[in-house]
């Protein structure tokens, strides 16, 4: 398909951000995925039930089946499932195929013994999950905070006036308001990484009924333990209907979503220090910021992350709220949802690729957070009160009120000039007249 042909922007427009989940989250490696299961099954339950035949060098060669993948293999199943209606019962049929193929001779009808096809789903798309976290979102989440920290650690220095409610407030430190973001994202990555990736893997609706009828003497649910903690790396529901309960999934579905929350965050001010001229951008010859106005350099990756990690959070909630409901034993409202799994994965890959690069754009202007800093000594008010309430000084603050809210700016003499008449000692009046708005900045470097 050319990309210009594509519905979604994910396989379109940003096909080359995103194009990484695509080996984890396309249609082919769906499929890929349940014949990996269903294979990996059949090999341990072979083992289980001690049938000859199968050795080491058989194991590799079933293995094959998954390991040697391709598009036309994948294409095969589709066509299978034209017939059968059923994209897992294609893939066992596929299967036996490749058992003849391939000249392996083991009992055909072991493969997909006892299951429903929500065993085969219901570990492949927390596989997919789990292997798409480590190698692609994990690193590229961790690659931001990073870059972020360097930054901080740039900035350590650089005084900057702060803002509550849109107003001045007491000074604080440009590296310090970065590592901020640093420290909530950490945070909620060690969240993250403790979810454990689960699976269900139960029969029809998750008893071992047909396992247990046709082998009485195994314990079923030991077996179902050991294979999907051995063979796929995950930790199997004890408890289930026919469907995985998605409670784990919906954890790290919110786990991410507070990640790209804070990240949402990150953009905005960004972006508002940006439109205060804290920040300029790299201009790129070639460019252009507007069609109409040639002069205009905008945040234009800032804004597209925050656009993509908007969506993303979307369907991360509506997913964390929607998977782990079910009627009863089973309905297929789930079955559609889950398939879109790499969407918001995808969306928010773009947007943190986004933010790399707006982070590498941006250049300080010292000098306007200098300006700003001097234009606004009325932030000095909380520390001359507080150092005045220090040493019992009659009503300092309503002192410090009256002369600070008014229409008039507030400047280094106004200052000076109050300080100069207290009637307080000179020691009090000298460390008074040390504060300033560019030094008032208490542990703020010192991160």
């Amino acid at each position: 398909m050319n990309t210009l042909e594509a519905i979604s922007p994910i396989d379109g427009r940003y096909r080359g951000k995103a194009e990484g989940l695509a080996e984890y989250f396309s249609e082919s490696a769906l499929i890929r995925y349940r014949v990996r299961v269903e294979v990996e099954y059949y090999i341990a339950l072979m083992a289980q039930l001690g049938v000859g035949g199968c050795d080491e060098a058989t194991a590799q060669k079933l293995r094959g089946i998954y390991e040697e993948w391709t598009l036309t293999a994948a294409e095969r199943v589709k066509e299978i499932e034209r017939t059968t209606n059923h994209d897992v019962k294609a893939v066992e049929y596929y299967i036996k195929e490749q058992l003849e193929a391939r000249g392996i001779t083991t009992p055909r009808e072991l493969v997909h013994f006892g299951l429903t096809s929500q065993d085969i789903n219901n570990t492949a798309f927390p596989m997919m999950m789990r292997e798409s976290y480590l190698a692609v979102m994990r690193p590229a989440y961790v690659a931001l905070i990073e870059k972020l920290e360097s930054l901080a650690e740039e900035w350590r220095n650089i005084p900057m006036l702060a803002h509550t409610h849109g107003q001045p407030a007491s000074p604080t430190g440009l590296g310090k308001e970065v590592m901020v973001f640093v420290y909530r994202l950490r945070q909620q990555l060690e969240t993250v990484d403790a979810v454990p990736f689960t699976g269900k893997f139960g029969g029809a609706t998750g008893n071992y009924n047909a396992h247990k009828v046709a082998y009485p003497q195994i314990d079923w649910r030991k077996f179902g333990d050991m294979f999907l903690v051995e063979h796929l790396g995950l930790q199997r529901q004890q408890l289930t209907t026919q469907i995985e309960n998605y409670d784990y999934l919906a954890a790290y579905m919110d786990g991410m979503r507070r990640m790209n929350t804070i990240l949402i965050d990150l953009c905005r001010d960004v972006w508002t220090y940006v439109s205060m001229n804290y920040f300029r951008q790299r201009i790129k010859a070639g460019e252009v910021g507007s069609s109409a106005m040639p002069h205009k350099v905008n945040p234009i990756d800032f804004e597209n992350a925050e656009g993509n990690l908007g969506v993303a959070d979307a369907l991360f909630t509506h997913f964390s709220m929607k998977l782990p409901i079910s009627r009863m034993q089973r309905d297929l409202t789930d079955s559609t949802v889950i398939r879109n799994l790499g969407v918001p994965l995808a969306h928010s890959l773009v947007a943190l690729q986004s933010l790399q690069k707006g982070l590498g754009k941006l250049l300080l202007n010292e000098a306007k957070l200098h300006a700003d800093l001097e234009d606004n000594w009325a932030v000095t008010a909380e520390a001359i009160q507080t150092v005045l309430r220090s040493v019992d000084y009659p009503n300092p603050y309503e002192a410090l009120k009256q002369l600070t809210r008014t229409n008039e700016t507030v400047t280094a003499a106004t200052m000076a000039a109050f300080i100069d008449g207290l009637e307080v000692d000179a020691a009090v009046k000298e460390r008074l007249r040390a504060i300033t708005p560019h030094n008032y900045l208490g542990y703020a470097e010192e991160f």
